[in-house]
């Protein structure tokens, strides 16, 4: 890893108790730019914990979050989405009752710049935004491989493609920082690999395959990926991160933490 990559987030002694459990404790960490990090661990490590406080869903106790040298410790969701960082769930949580299309347009409420009343009216400037974010929202769904669902409601897909789905509306936000919390659970062999390729594909960029459209012409340069599949975490991510009981136990190169004896033991202690 090189050592002048920019810091783009950074978390200082962060911990986080629910009564008198402790999800968290004095966590630190830098996620840089132009990289795949992974966080690892056990069930109940903290994994989903630290990406419900990096995008404000959780106030920490203690510690700070800072984001491209600014605060974030305790802002609020929305905020931070229009600053630039987007996350999946670990639990599918779209619109059941709106299509594809129309769950990944939701996101864009926070790029679009016409007021209310613009919109209401529906002419002007705000039918000409309203066309190019659709356009955006195309070429998510082309990327996506998912143009034969794009009118279909999302209640009535299969898991693979609803778990595409909340990547596009995640993709939609254009975001700086995408938090991608166990992306591939529950899917099988097939569907874990496409996923795997559109992470890959997102954060290397398209380049003129996607030229309107930012977050794909560019790709995300980073991800934070939580994922209990070892064989794709080691594929994938550059640096891992590894919790155990809301502790960081270890952290460095997949090749590194492969053969630590902190992460071997916390994975063996869990299966027996």
């Amino acid at each position: 890893m090189k050592a002048d990559k920019k810091v783009k987030l950074r978390i200082d002694n962060l911990s986080l108790s629910f009564g008198g459990v402790r999800a968290l404790t004095d966590v630190s960490l830098d996620i840089r730019d132009n990289e795949i990090l992974a966080i690892i661990g056990p069930n109940g490590a903290g994994k989903t914990a630290l990406l419900n406080c990096i995008n404000g869903f959780y106030k920490p106790q203690k510690g700070e979050i800072y984001y491209d040298g600014q605060r974030i410790t305790r802002m609020r969701s929305d905020k931070l989405a229009e600053l630039g960082i987007a996350r999946t769930f670990q639990n599918i949580e779209l619109y059941t009752g709106l299509s594809t299309q129309d769950n990944i347009m939701a996101a864009r409420h926070v790029l679009m710049k016409q007021n209310f009343l613009a919109g209401a009216l529906y002419f002007g400037w705000a039918h000409k935004e309203e066309i190019e974010h659709r356009r955006t929202v195309e070429d998510i769904i082309d990327f996506l491989e998912i143009e034969p669902l794009r009118k279909r409601v999302v209640a009535v897909l299969p898991y693979g493609m609803r778990k595409r789905v909340e990547l596009g509306r995640a993709l939609a936000l254009e975001p700086k920082i995408l938090l991608l919390d166990e992306p591939m659970a529950g899917m099988n062999l097939e569907e874990k690999e496409d996923i795997a390729r559109f992470i890959v594909d997102v954060f290397e960029g398209q380049g003129a395959t996607y030229p309107n459209t930012p977050v794909l012409r560019d790709g995300i340069k980073c991800i934070i990926l939580v994922e209990h599949d070892m064989g794709v975490v080691m594929d994938l991510a550059d640096r891992i991160i590894v919790l155990d009981f809301g502790r960081k136990i270890a952290e460095g190169t997949p090749a590194e933490i492969k053969t630590n004896p902190e992460v071997i033991k916390a994975y063996l202690g869990q299966e027996t």
